[in-house]
């Protein structure tokens, strides 16, 4: 449960506390609440718009039904279209996909970085002409 202040900030903030708040353990209900208000609800690096995003592509990649509802929810809210949402969980899927096939080819790590090196020095290259070209 948790504590009296920090319930009136949730009610401020969300109109209720929901249950999925109430059911969190003593020791981690307000720690919980502050990394959700601070990282999702607080004014970041990220746009709102973004965060819920983000949000719901990770939803969709760990299969959470209740935090794709909220997230898809909170994207309507940011005037996130369908589209986009939908592109979002698509590019969350494709990194599953492939972090699947990586993960079962046991494909070497340092290899992955020195190739990774080489394709973001390659496309920064071909930026750099396109930029040049204009």
């Amino acid at each position: 449960m948790v504590s009296t202040e920090t319930q009136a900030e949730i009610e401020t903030a969300l109109g209720q506390v929901p249950t999925w708040i109430a059911a969190l353990p003593d020791p981690a209900a307000d720690h919980s609440w502050e990394t959700i208000r601070d990282l999702q609800f607080e004014e970041t690096a990220l746009e709102q718009r973004e965060k819920a995003l983000v949000a719901l592509g990770a939803a969709a990649a760990i299969q959470c039904p209740y935090c794709i509802h909220f997230h898809r929810e909170e994207a309507k809210l940011e005037g996130v279209t369908d589209t986009e949402r939908s592109e979002a969980v698509a590019v969350a899927g494709a990194v599953r996909y492939l972090s699947t096939a990586l993960h079962g080819a046991e494909i070497d790590h340092e290899e992955f970085v020195d190739e990774t090196a080489a394709i973001v020095e390659h496309v920064r290259d071909q930026q750099a002409t396109a930029s040049s070209d204009d």
